[in-house]
């Protein structure tokens, strides 16, 4: 993009010179913005269309399922024919030579029973089992389903620790992209490239058309995909979550009671609503005077040895049987999971989180008496809480049903789009043997200024605004101080 000239040039008044000052301004920091724009782009791509890719199939994460584990997964419903639970979880713990520690009841009636597994080594295993027969149908590792693969892909869990940190820098990445993208892309007089697409594919004009007005209807939900899967990450996700459960405004109200709390989590033994994560377990405190005690008091114990010690059922203890009866009288939403209590004071949790997000619960039992410890509830959630979950429901395609998963589905087909959009008219535009960044206003206070705009949002995210600081030591030293360039 050509700059125009500052001077008021042969024949032209001051006047004319100030009336174009405005016009050289909003160049200067078109060129800026484009600039970071750029650099966002270069960080943020892939990362979105992997996203996008792996996103998309998630979103139909349980029919694929029931197609890919159809034989472990659909039974015949015969809904008034059920083994006791208890027998179902003997048929498991035989196969696998373990110990159940969770067992997870059907969210259709022609579902199987999902009963985990810790097996004589320590290994996780899900065991389907006919709710009927008690036939044991086969396993997976705890992690082996198609949808739990996705979802591992999904959230670069395969690269170990070091991914949530990458999904944090992304996701800041994405939000300054957006943003970036929308001034670059807001009208200024012009109707091409707005609403919609010029020239043809040869042309760069048209990759260019077509990232900006695909990048235009899409950005908003960029941006709230980006935001809602922040909680995911591995420092503003552990302190937003830290922050609400120590606050009435973000922890369940239901926790905040007078009960003696052990040092187990929700989390050890199911995967909880987000702000529950860190939610610790109530005690079981109804045990028959005279009953044994056990030395793995709330813990698994050291090794494999104890670990299966520690969900063996308990002298006293009301048993499976009784807990599920109960859990259904409290009339939780099919498909929840139990978590079966550890150790002498550990508890019976049923916890549920299907697509509509009021019906989340989390429901604790004393072992022994059966008695409720603590029953909550989305509506319980602080306000920020309730914000957290919903945001997340959606991002995951769950709330509001077929309209959320289709909607999410055309968004992501449309990130991808925008991706290679991007990627040709930079291939396009970029000169031969260099990689083609966007040329610096004449002025450097121009392009210090929009970083240092972007600064202060990076303070939001810090490992994003870390990265952003790198990125800009980086440019600053390469353009010896951000002089001007040709481009």
């Amino acid at each position: 993009m050509a700059v125009p000239s500052t001077s008021p040039g042969p024949g032209r008044s001051d006047v004319a010179g100030t009336s174009r000052a405005p016009a050289i301004g909003r160049v200067r920091f078109y060129r800026a913005v484009w600039r970071w724009h750029f650099y966002a782009g270069l960080f943020t791509l892939p990362f979105l269309a992997w996203l996008a890719l792996t996103g998309a199939a998630y979103l139909y994460q349980k029919p694929i399922d029931r197609w890919i584990h159809h034989d472990l997964k659909v039974v015949e419903a015969t809904p008034a024919l059920r083994a006791p639970p208890s027998a179902q979880i003997a048929a498991a713990e035989a196969a696998a030579g373990g110990r159940a520690f969770r067992y997870a009841t059907p969210e259709r009636a022609d579902g199987s029973v999902e009963i985990g597994v810790l097996d004589a080594e320590g290994r996780r295993e899900v065991h389907y089992v006919d709710p009927s027969s008690a036939a044991v149908l086969g396993w997976l590792p705890e992690d082996g389903t198609f949808s739990r693969i996705v979802r591992r892909l999904h959230s670069l869990d395969l690269l170990g620790g070091f991914a949530s940190a990458l999904i944090e820098i992304a996701a800041g990445w994405a939000i300054l992209l957006v943003l970036t993208g929308v001034y670059l892309w807001w009208p200024r007089g012009q109707s091409g490239g707005v609403a919609r697409v010029r020239g043809a594919p040869v042309q760069r004009l048209f990759w260019r058309d077509l990232h900006a007005v695909t990048g235009a209807w899409v950005g908003l939900v960029v941006l709230f995909l980006a935001i809602t899967g922040m909680p995911w990450s591995v420092l503003w996700g552990q302190q937003v979550n830290a922050w609400a459960n120590g606050h009435d405004f973000g922890y369940p109200a239901g926790v905040r009671v007078d009960l003696p709390m052990s040092d187990q989590r929700l989390a050890d033994t199911t995967q909880p609503a987000w702000s529950l994560e860190h939610a610790r377990l109530p005690m079981s405190q109804d045990r028959p005077l005279g009953g044994p005690a056990s030395a793995h008091a709330g813990h698994e114990g050291h090794g494999s040895g104890g670990a299966l010690d520690a969900f063996a059922p308990q002298p006293g203890a009301i048993g499976i049987d009784a807990a599920i009866a109960r859990f259904d009288a409290l009339g939780l939403a099919p498909g929840y999971s139990v978590a079966l209590p550890r150790g002498p004071h550990g508890v019976y949790t049923a916890s549920v989180y299907p697509e509509d997000v009021a019906q989340q619960r989390v429901v604790h039992l004393d072992q022994y008496s059966g008695r409720v410890l603590l029953d909550m509830g989305y509506a319980d959630y602080g306000a920020l809480g309730r914000a957290l979950e919903w945001g997340i429901n959606v991002h995951l395609g769950q709330e509001y049903s077929a309209v959320n998963r289709l909607l999410l589905l055309i968004a992501c087909a449309a990130i991808i789009v925008m991706c290679i959009g991007a990627a040709a008219m930079w291939w396009m535009r970029r000169p031969r043997g260099r990689l083609g960044v966007p040329p610096l206003p004449p002025q450097p206070r121009t392009v210090a200024g929009v970083f240092a705009l972007l600064c202060i949002g990076g303070a939001l995210f810090p490992l994003a605004g870390l990265s952003l600081l790198l990125v800009g030591a980086i440019d600053f030293v390469a353009t010896r101080g951000w002089r001007y360039e040709r481009g």
